[in-house]
């Protein structure tokens, strides 16, 4: 992913509209470069910022946002994890199916 994809993808990732390989990428890609990193960083601060000035809240949006990012990188290991057993039972089927065939023409 180029920046120029990454900072398009910014308010997608705010709004929590990324999953799968498009937010894995987007993470890498925020991980790796800091002008997209700080990118991210001004467009949450203005977004949430702006929000919650006009709700009267109290923040730290600083660590919201690394909260925000921590549960990205939570949900992409999640995604490879369920992945992984997706491929783990597909292979399981398919040795049951070849198992019961052996059997079936063995008899």
């Amino acid at each position: 992913m180029n920046c120029k994809d990454a900072e398009k993808k910014i308010p997608y990732f705010l709004s929590d509209e990324l999953d799968g390989g498009r937010l894995e990428e987007f993470i890498g890609h925020v991980e790796s470069c800091p002008e997209c990193r700080e990118e991210l960083s001004i467009q949450f601060l203005v977004a949430e910022g702006l929000d919650r000035l006009e709700r009267g809240s109290n923040f730290n949006l600083q660590e919201e946002l690394l909260m925000k990012l921590e549960d990205a990188q939570r949900r992409v290991r999640l995604h490879h994890t369920l992945w992984y057993v997706l491929i783990g039972l597909e292979a399981a089927v398919a040795l049951a199916i070849i198992v019961a065939l052996y059997i079936v023409f063995q008899l």
